[in-house]
């Protein structure tokens, strides 16, 4: 071991063995789509650090920044989300937001058991299918946003009826029942509403899906509430992991790609060479997503903790059995030994994958629809309206608040 410090007492505030105190992670609303200082500072200063966020009955947690030891943390299984099911960890929320007992806080064997069911539904053979169906999605959105004519919202118009359609469409929700599910993804991803309100929002959720899983199992059709209805049937997963299943895909599926490809848009309207240069090389498409993914701090704060299941090093510190540990993705896909100029957007950036879907058993299952989604809204946007631009000063657009994913609330453009 090089380095390696132990401290006596993980949660007191006091340094031990060269480590500063640990530091305060407020998590503010920060402006547009800057990358969070305090990331930076650790990245560079600090990539194994003790940090308190606003809630939780635990003081402190460790935090990694580097793009080895986040890849460390999210692949080991010394690194259990299974053992946070009964914790208070210090966190950004001060509610859960995912159920305990799907993806999100299993470990394998059950992880395994249950990806295996979801994979079902996300296959290439999946994606190629429903690829035509996003494309006439958007060109109808987009006929409908040109009729009304300039200036328009895109959220309205595109980033939010159009992720939440191809959602709706991989589960099996009826069209008719579409608009009653827009909001409540939102309220759940947030800590501005508070918990009753998420919790309310979770239930309404619930409740919607199970009908939906009851009504699929009587009449099967081709999408995700069917196979999860089959394999409750199968006796492969209860019936609280199949609505816990569906729950995640529909409230991430709706949410995050809304933000990520507004996000995405944003950032090439405040960069219209960039913009320009995707309409003379269409082929760079699928390359601009990426580092777009990479570059663009899509969240904030840290999604959800491990819990150290023995003593393990991590970049030359140690981290005792029972502490919480979060890795930052964003950080990681900023790192300077992996990445070049790492806070440069590049799209000639070729090489190490970025890690903004994850790592790991717990890699987002759904990343290949993202991208894809993704590709079908800036290829139509570039392709149809060559001289779209926003429509206010950028420091006029107005940002969602306290969100867990980061994201404009309005995107005014014309054309």
């Amino acid at each position: 071991m090089n380095d390696t410090t132990v401290r006596d007492d993980p949660t007191g505030p006091e340094p031990v063995g060269g480590i500063s105190s640990a530091r305060d992670w407020s998590l503010d609303d920060l402006p547009a789509l800057t990358f969070d200082p305090l990331l930076a500072d650790l990245l560079r200063e600090e990539p194994v650090a003790r940090v308190r966020m606003p809630f939780g009955q635990e003081r402190e947690a460790w935090l990694v920044t580097r793009y080895p030891d986040v890849r460390l943390v999210t692949s080991d299984p010394r690194f259990s989300r299974s053992a946070l099911v009964d914790r208070e960890v210090n966190g950004m929320m001060a509610h859960r937001v995912a159920a305990t007992v799907g993806l999100n806080y299993a470990d394998p064997p059950d992880h395994t058991r249950l990806r295996k069911v979801m994979t079902k539904a996300f296959t290439g053979r999946t994606m190629k299918g429903l690829r035509p169906r996003a494309e006439v999605t958007v060109a109808g959105l987009l006929d409908a946003m040109e009729e009304a004519g300039p200036p328009a919202d895109l959220v309205a118009h595109l980033h939010g009826p159009f992720p939440l359609t191809v959602v709706s469409d991989l589960l099996g929700v009826p069209v008719e029942d579409r608009d009653r599910l827009a909001d409540w993804p939102d309220v759940i991803l947030s800590a501005g509403p508070g918990p009753k309100s998420s919790e309310a929002a979770k239930e309404r959720m619930r409740q919607y899906i199970v009908d939906l899983l009851t009504e699929r199992r009587e009449s099967p059709a081709d999408d995700l509430a069917s196979v999860l209805g089959r394999a409750c049937a199968d006796g492969g997963i209860t019936e609280a992991e199949a609505v816990s299943l569906a729950t995640a895909v529909l409230v991430s599926g709706a949410h995050a790609v809304r933000n990520n490809s507004a996000n995405m848009v944003y950032t090439l309207l405040t960069r219209p060479e960039l913009a320009d240069r995707l309409r003379a090389e269409p082929e760079l498409l699928p390359r601009a997503v990426d580092e777009l993914l990479r570059h663009i701090p899509h969240r904030n704060g840290v999604g959800l903790p491990r819990i150290a299941t023995e003593d393990v090093e991590v970049g030359g510190v140690l981290i005792r059995a029972g502490e919480a540990v979060y890795a930052s993705y964003l950080a990681a896909n900023r790192d300077p030994d992996v990445f070049a100029d790492p806070d440069t957007l590049d799209l000639d950036r070729t090489g190490t994958a970025h890690l903004s879907f994850g790592h790991g058993p717990h890699h987002c299952i759904g990343a290949m629809l993202a991208r894809m989604e993704s590709e079908v809204m800036l290829g139509a946007l570039l392709t149809r309206f060559p001289g779209l631009r926003l429509a206010v000063d950028p420091a006029e657009v107005e940002w969602q608040s306290k969100g867990f994913i980061r994201g404009p609330k309005a995107l005014p453009v014309s054309w």
